[in-house]
């Protein structure tokens, strides 16, 4: 049946009430290992503007700046980045900096609805470094001990797993034969391996494993030993030394009997004149060491 032209006029009314521009995204929380490529798509699904103006934003701790507009790259994205038909954008070397919120706007003046966006959220995940190890050498038995790991790069947060003699250390003891007797905890959020009470079988080489969806990275194994205390030996070395303080003391004080200690000798020059008595004169001559008198008589 065909149409009468009112029915022609409204169909072409009716079209251009339907025509907007209207965005889509295959994914708004994509993800990528630093130094890959990712696209952000931004899928224009309607629009009657030939040529609309296209821009992208990056907006990281609240502060937006433009990565896309007047049809070039800019800012940080610049020589990384470029733009796939019709308003993809494509970073094709991506660093932990280009984590941040992107926004797609699209504008259309023939439109009806002449503007819309899209806001996509990227996260770059970075591989973990070689994380630092501190494994203590040597331990007595009965003793605590501790190991950390620890590195600061990786993104997300890494976890840790801890391996003795090539076998990973499980979270409950209890649940491996290998482990079964030995008395520890395993913090895999901080990297630390505590033991309460370390026991000869837990000598080994150990070493760390950080971990998250970018990677691994693990340290270079270190040798813990473990060693019994000789009881026996602390207390006869404890004897030994109490035997020679005394003898030393004994040595002083027979020293200080026989007087090895005196401090003063009587010798000439030292010597202390007697008194002199009434009518006496005491006098020492230059040939003689010892004093000599002449008597004075008062009439």
């Amino acid at each position: 049946m065909a149409l009468t032209p009112l029915a022609c006029a409204l169909l072409l009314l009716c079209m251009q009430c339907t025509l907007a521009v209207i965005l889509k995204t295959a994914n708004n929380k994509p993800w990528v290992n630093e130094f890959d490529s990712i696209e952000l798509s931004c899928m224009i699904e309607s629009l009657a503007t030939p040529e609309p103006r296209i821009e992208w934003k990056k907006i990281k701790n609240g502060e937006p700046s433009y990565v896309f507009f007047n049809n070039k790259i800019t800012g940080d994205l610049e020589r990384r980045a470029n733009i796939r038909e019709p308003a993809t954008l494509v970073i094709l070397n991506a660093t932990r900096s280009d984590t941040a919120d992107y926004r797609c706007e699209v504008s259309a003046h023939r439109d009806t609805k002449s503007f819309d966006e899209i806001l996509i959220s990227l996260v770059v995940r970075v591989k973990p470094v070689v994380p630092r190890c501190s494994v203590p050498k040597s331990v007595p038995v009965g003793k605590s001990a501790e190991l950390h790991c620890e590195e600061d790069d990786g993104f997300p947060k890494s976890q840790y797993q801890w391996f003795r003699n090539k076998e990973e250390v499980p979270s409950d003891p209890k649940s491996s034969p290998k482990f079964f007797n030995s008395s520890y905890t395993l913090n895999r959020e901080k990297g630390t391996l505590t033991f309460s009470v370390v026991r000869k079988e837990d000598a080994g080489e150990y070493y760390c494993r950080a971990k998250n969806e970018a990677g691994v990275s693990e340290c270079a194994p270190q040798k813990m030993e473990v060693y019994d205390i000789n009881i026996a030996g602390i207390i006869l070395g404890v004897l030994v030394v109490v035997v020679v303080l005394l003898c030393i003391t004994v040595g002083i004080f027979c020293a200080y009997k026989r007087g090895y200690f005196s401090s003063q000798k009587q010798t000439g020059n030292n010597y202390k004149a007697p008194a002199k008595g009434d009518g006496v004169d005491y006098v020492r001559t230059e040939d003689e060491g010892d004093f000599r008198h002449k008597s004075s008589f008062v009439i």
